[in-house]
Parts: structure tokens; C-alpha cells; sequence
């Protein structure tokens, strides 16, 4: 089955560029082909982050070369800490001097997302609860600073604090590192805060219309009946 029909997106370093669209448009099928998720077949077109087409890479070897996925619903690793997850991904990405210091970064970017440190210990994601999760994914992604984060409906499962406090650290890497988001949701609330410069809606596997931030408010008032005649 053909999800996607031609996606064309552009994402300079430092630019927030939010994906929106119903059920079944295909947002989150983007996510997993741009990360290498098995199952799917790419039958044209090129994925390039810095000029270097990803698509014949493995998903670890995307993620070395810079980018990141918020998951929707992240992980659970039992008998996988945390720590030494992201001490191997470092070490991978040629940081060594880092790992020397991960565990006081570990406790500086937590204080920054209000991350209770108790969670620091345990195996990746397990027994936290879904706001938790997501805190632990905006973590991760704050310590290996990856050049384009995906976040796929980050705002699924989360309170309006923790939102907050994950949406503003994005918007600060894009600030402090330049780091490039493509942010997958439904609704328009995430976006008070993690501000998108470009909107896009995605209908039937297809961008249909791309603009300001005010697309969000057409979809706040007429839904995406507005869009979908576009598709067809």
C-alpha cells in the first residue's frame, strides 16, 4: 500500500517546521522512513542531511550522523541504563570527552526539564509514565545534540507542564546548537509553545498547503475540511 506521494520538505539548522493532518495522513509512516524503520520501501526520491543521501543507511548510522526521533510511544529497555545508553552513543559520535562528564550533564539537562534524577538510574523507560517518557526522549536528544530532531506527536500523553518544560528545551537547542525540528502533531496547542516557522499539512500521504503559523489558526477554526479537497 502507497502511504506517502511525493513529499518535498526543506529544514534549514535552526528552524522549527511542524507537520499537521488527520488520522491515517501518514505523519507518523514520514518519521519512521526518514529513520530507516523496517518495513517500508522508499520507491523514489532522496533523504539528505548535510548533502549525504541517508536512505541506504541503517537506522544507527542515521542517528550517528544526526538525527533523532522522539518516539510516540517510546521504548521500554529492561536491563538497559540509561547512562550507558547514551555514554555507547557518544563514544559513537567521537565525544569521549563528554562521556567523562555525562553524569553531571545527565543532572544539569534534568534540573532543566524538571526530570525527577530517581529516573536517571533506571532501565531506559521503564515503569515511567507516558509525561515521563517524553521527558526521558527530550533528554536524551538534549545530550546528544543532534543536527534534525523528529518529534512525533510529542504531545501525546503529556500534561500541560511537562509540554511546556519539553517543548521550550527544543526551542532552546534550536537557539543554543542549531538544531533543525520537524515536529509531527494534531494539534495546534503544542505549537504555543514550540513555535514552528513553517506549517505544512499532510493529507492522504501528500503535503496539500505550507505557510506561516497561521495555518493553525485556519485549523483551529474550520478543521481539516478545509484542506482536504486538496488532496483528491
Amino acid at each position: 500500500k502507497q502511504i506517502l506521494n511525493g513529499i518535498d520538505l526543506t529544514i534549514s539548522s535552526g528552524e522549527v517546521h511542524a507537520v499537521m493532518g488527520p488520522n491515517g495522513a501518514g505523519k507518523s509512516t514520514l518519521s519512521a522512513v526518514i529513520m530507516g524503520k523496517p518495513g517500508y520501501t522508499v520507491t523514489g526520491g532522496r533523504i539528505l542531511l548535510d548533502g549525504v543521501d541517508v536512505l541506504s543507511l541503517p537506522t544507527w548510522q542515521r542517528a550517528v550522523a544526526g538525527l533523532y526521533l522522539v518516539m510516540q510511544y517510546p521504548t521500554e529497555v529492561p536491563g538497559v541504563a540509561l547512562d550507558a545508553v547514551l555514554g555507547e552513543a557518544l563514544k559513537d559520535r567521537g565525544r569521549g570527552e563528554d562521556v567523562a562528564r555525562l553524569d553531571e550533564m545527565l543532572r544539569s539537562e534534568a534540573a532543566r526539564i524538571n526530570f525527577d534524577e530517581k529516573f536517571l538510574g533506571r532501565p531506559l523507560n521503564v515503569d515511567l509514565s507516558g509525561g515521563e517518557k517524553k521527558r526521558n526522549e527530550t533528554l536524551q536528544m538534549s545530550i546528544l545534540r543532534p543536527k534534525i530532531a523528529i518529534l512525533d506527536e510529542l504531545d501525546s500523553g503529556l500534561d500541560v507542564d511537562a509540554l511546556r518544560d519539553c517543548a521550550r528545551r527544543v526551542m532552546d537547542a534550536t537557539r543554543e546548537d542549531g538544531l533543525g525540528a520537524l515536529v509531527i502533531t494534531h494539534y495546534s496547542r503544542l505549537l504555543e509553545d514550540l513555535k514552528p516557522s513553517r506549517i505544512h499539512i499532510l493529507v492522504k500521504g501528500r503535503i496539500v498547503q505550507s505557510g506561516g503559523p497561521e495555518l493553525a489558526d485556519v485549523l483551529e477554526r474550520d478543521g481539516y475540511a478545509a484542506f482536504t479537497g486538496a488532496a483528491s
